[in-house]
């Protein structure tokens, strides 16, 4: 409890950070302009957007805090899926410059990869007489980024469960009807183009691979030797014990600690900037790489 209360004490010298978030250019439900005005609604003061494998939300999010004069300091970033010992393994760049080429050039790779997989998904799901899939999410990501999101969201409204998280435990699973395996890009490549884009490299959500302490330690040494930078280290939604753990993993492999949302759509447990906290002896990310942080000048520090 002590802990928690340094940690929250210490919020009061920074703006609230949430470096993890998603709008409708992948699949969050918020258009970027809306996921900006939410995050001013949620005394959010420096947002990170990070769709998945794609940096079109930036611009109009940019372009919307610019126009209503927001409060708000926008960080640009990505959520890059890669594939690790036949896990998915999220990779989060913070600060890039979208229009880096080596940036650009991974995310065609992704986009090509995310198309193929989408069709192979609706195929399987045709033979299991669920037609119409691929229309279905097409038109759910309204030219954004297809995501399997965007699948469970098809396959809740066609009636076939109740809710998104039966559909992946029923039909996009391991095994199950509508999987497909992914053949994203390495972690080592998206480090890569990560650094290329001059951002900072984040593990996104460890404690969501479902691997034992042994296996998520390699994980977290690898991303570490392939010159990652960070660890989500705090989410609203998290199992007891596993902020703290997260923390002592950033501490025993010299990463920096970030913390996020991973916002997808206004509900009661997953918010902006809710419970985000560090635990103390951390460094946060914005700390270590002050270019991370606003600039002075900036109207989010005026209004501090």
């Amino acid at each position: 409890m002590g802990q928690q209360s340094n940690a929250m004490n210490q919020l009061t010298d920074y703006p609230l950070y949430d470096l993890h978030s998603h709008s409708q250019a992948s699949d969050g439900l918020l258009t970027p302009a809306g996921l900006v005005a939410r995050a001013v609604q949620m005394r959010v003061s420096v947002l990170a957007l990070t769709d998945h494998d794609t940096v079109a939300g930036i611009a109009p999010a940019q372009q919307a805090i610019a126009q209503q004069q927001l409060p708000l300091y926008l960080l640009p970033g990505v959520e890059i899926s890669t594939l690790w010992e036949n896990h998915e393994i999220h990779i989060v760049g913070l600060g890039i410059d979208p229009q880096a080429p080596a940036m650009k050039q991974l995310l065609l790779n992704q986009s090509m990869c995310r198309q193929y997989r989408a069709e192979l998904i609706a195929s399987r799901l045709e033979k299991a007489q669920i037609p119409g899939a691929l229309e279905g999410v097409m038109a759910l990501a309204a030219g954004g980024a297809i995501t399997r999101g965007h699948f469970a969201r098809f396959l809740v409204a066609q009636g076939k469960a109740s809710n998104i998280s039966q559909v992946f435990k029923n039909y996009l699973a391991r095994g199950k009807t509508g999987y497909v395996p992914a053949q994203w890009c390495t972690i080592k490549q998206a480090i890569e183009a990560i650094h290329h884009s001059a951002g900072r490299a984040v593990l996104a959500h460890p404690g969501r691979y479902h691997l034992s302490a042994k296996w998520l330690k390699r994980l977290v040494l690898h991303f570490r030797e392939q010159g990652g930078e960070a660890i989500e280290v705090a989410q609203c939604q998290q199992a007891p014990a596993e902020r703290s753990q997260l923390a002592q993993y950033a501490r025993d492999y010299d990463l920096a600690a970030s913390q996020g949302s991973d916002f997808h759509q206004p509900c009661a447990w997953i918010e902006l900037g809710r419970k985000l906290w560090l635990p103390a002896g951390v460094d946060a990310v914005w700390t270590r790489y002050p270019e991370l942080q606003p600039q002075p000048g900036t109207a989010i520090l005026e209004d501090q």
